[in-house]
């Protein structure tokens, strides 16, 4: 599946590779926060946005992101929704550790950011979905620290 850039538009996986390692390749001395984060709207009756994000932070100075989209074309609950986002957030983890595993760029801790938080209907499920990803073997940041979900992917949703 594509990816989106507002910097380098449409790019495939192989593309992507690129893109980073240069980036990252470009100031070796920086430090380098990897982000994933998702998030969903409801579009029509049934059918919902889902937007995925990775952030390549390069922390004091900016950095570049990327996002899919997959449009679902079936009711569900809110419940749902966030696993869903969470799910899609831990597999783009995966597949980036996996897809980098030979440059040494997958070494950096990768933080998965949740669009809930304590505040509205999604507290009920910071126990769960924390445990969940926390178990999968990330980092997770919730809002108001979730800024790849609740701001850049919200962005595109």
């Amino acid at each position: 599946m594509d990816y989106q850039s507002p910097t380098y538009g449409k790019v495939n996986l192989q593309r992507l590779k690129e893109i980073v390692s240069s980036y990252m390749a470009s100031d070796r001395k920086a430090q380098y926060e990897i982000i994933v984060g998702s998030d969903s709207q409801k579009i029509e009756n049934d059918k919902y946005d889902f937007v995925t994000a990775l952030v390549i932070h390069r922390v004091g100075f900016g950095g570049i992101y990327f996002w899919k989209r997959i449009i679902q074309d079936k009711k569900i609950s809110l419940k749902e929704r966030i696993y869903q986002e969470a799910t899609m957030s831990l597999e783009t983890s995966e597949n980036f550790v996996h897809f980098f595993k030979t440059n040494g760029i997958s070494k950096y801790n990768i933080q998965i950011h949740v669009d809930i938080g304590h505040n509205g209907e999604t507290r009920e499920l910071i126990t769960e979905v924390v445990g969940m990803i926390r178990g999968s073997g990330y980092d997770v940041k919730i809002k108001p620290f979730s800024y790849g979900a609740s701001k850049v992917a919200d962005k595109y949703t």
